[in-house]
C-alpha cells in the first residue's frame, strides 16, 4: 500500500526537496508545509514493523535516523517514531494541524539544543568483582562459612554471591550518581535509559545547549581520568532530541470512541472533568480489591481504564487542534480529531 513516511517536523513554511546524495536506501525526501512548520516525508510502501525480524527493523531504524540527522544539519528537528505513516498528503496535514500547538512549544524548547547519549561501563567487570571479594565485609563472611566444620554448602555459596551482587549494585549506583551529578551541571535535562547488561553502570541521554558541547565533553574527559580507566565512557551525539520529544501518532476509529463513551456512560458532548469523574465512579465500582470474588472485575476495571485514557487523549488532540470544551464525540465531528499526536512516553 502506497503511503507517506514521516521522518520528523521542522520549522519551514515552504515546500522543498532535500539532497540526500549517498542515501541509496532512501526515497526522495521533501517537505509538506502547514503554516510555518513542515513534515519531512518520503513516498513509501507501508511496512508493518511488528512482523519483521529484529535485524530488519534495525536496518529501517538506521535509515530513519540517518535522514533525521542529515536534516538536523540545517534545521532543528522534532523526530517522529519509527514507522510513522500517513495515507496521503491530507493525512500528513492532519498530523501537522492536530499537533501544531505542541510542535511550536517543543521548538521553543529544542532550538539550539542537542542530545548527547552517554554510556558508562566497567572496563573489566571480573577485576571489579575480585576487588569486592577483598573487601572486609566479604572476607569476614567467607571466613565465617569456611570455619563451619560441615563445609561450604550451596546455600552459603548463594549467600556469598548475593552479598557480592549487592555490593556491586551499591558501587554501580554510587558511580552512576557521581557521573550524573557532574554532567547534569552542564545540561538542561536528562533521560535515563535501561542498563543492558551487568557491565553497564550508566545509560543517560542529556539535552544540552549547542554552545556548551565543548564544556560537556571536557567534563566527560575529567570523569574518564577520575576513574583511572576502570570505567569506559561512550558518547554518542550530537543527536536530535530522540529521548525527549519523539512524536508518535495513533489513528482511532469512531467505533472505538463511541464504545469508550458508552462504557463510561457519557453524553456526546463532554469535558475532561466529566470523563475523569465518570471514570473514578466506575473504577470504584469495578476495582478488583473491592470485588475479590467477582470473576470479571479485572476485565471490567481494565475496560473502564482503557476507555478513560482513550477519551482523554482524544480531548487533548481536540485541544491541540484549537477546540475548546465541551468536546464533541458525535460521528459527524469525529474526522477532525481522528489522529492523536503525542510525545512518546
Amino acid at each position: 500500500m502506497e503511503a507517506k513516511y514521516i521522518y520528523g517536523i521542522i520549522e519551514a513554511s515552504e515546500e522543498r526537496m532535500f539532497n540526500l546524495s549517498g542515501f541509496d536506501d532512501c526515497e526522495e525526501v521533501y517537505t509538506v508545509p502547514y503554516h510555518d512548520i513542515s513534515a519531512v516525508v518520503s513516498n513509501s510502501k507501508f511496512v508493518n514493523y511488528s512482523t519483521l525480524p529484529k535485524d530488519r527493523v534495525a536496518g529501517y531504524l538506521l535509515a530513519h535516523q540517518r535522514v533525521i540527522e542529515k536534516i538536523m544539519d540545517s534545521y532543528a528537528v522534532i523526530p517522529m517514531n519509527l514507522g510513522t505513516y500517513a495515507s496521503n498528503i491530507m493525512e500528513v496535514e492532519e498530523v501537522l494541524s492536530g499537533g501544531y500547538a505542541m510542535f511550536k512549544d517543543i521548538f521553543r524548547k529544542i532550538t539550539n539544543k542537542i542530545e548527547i547519549d552517554v554510556v558508562a561501563s566497567w572496563s573489566d567487570l571480573n577485576s571489579i568483582i575480585k576487588e569486592i571479594g577483598e573487601e572486609q565485609e566479604v572476607k569476614e563472611f567467607k571466613e565465617e562459612i569456611l570455619s563451619n566444620p560441615e563445609g561450604v554448602s550451596i546455600k552459603d555459596q548463594i549467600r556469598i554471591g548475593s552479598l557480592i551482587k549487592n555490593i556491586l549494585g551499591k558501587k554501580r549506583e554510587r558511580c552512576a550518581l557521581e557521573i550524573e551529578t557532574e554532567l547534569k551541571n552542564v545540561s538542561i535535562d536528562f533521560r535515563k535509559h535501561d542498563l543492558m547488561d551487568d557491565r553497564m553502570i550508566f545509560n543517560i541521554a542529556f539535552l544540552i545547549d549547542k554552545d556548551r558541547k565543548a564544556e560537556f565533553e571536557e567534563r566527560l574527559d575529567e570523569l574518564n581520568g577520575l576513574y583511572d580507566e576502570k570505567i569506559d565512557f561512550r558518547c554518542v551525539g550530537p543527536l536530535p532530541p530522540y529521548s525527549f520529544y519523539t512524536i508518535e501518532t495513533k489513528k482511532i476509529s469512531f467505533e472505538e470512541i463511541d464504545r469508550a463513551r458508552k462504557r463510561l456512560c457519557l453524553n456526546d458532548l463532554v469535558t475532561k472533568d466529566e470523563i475523569q469523574k465518570a471514570y473514578r465512579n466506575l473504577a470504584l465500582v469495578y476495582h478488583p480489591d473491592r470485588n475479590p470474588h467477582t470473576l470479571d472485575s479485572d476485565k471490567e476495571f481494565n475496560e473502564v481504564n482503557k476507555a478513560n485514557r482513550l477519551l482523554l487523549e482524544y480531548c487533548l488532540s481536540a485541544e491541540q487542534g484549537g477546540k475548546r470544551a465541551p468536546y464533541s464525540l458525535r460521528e459527524e465531528e469525529f474526522a477532525k480529531n481522528a489522529i492523536i499526536v503525542r510525545v512518546r512516553d
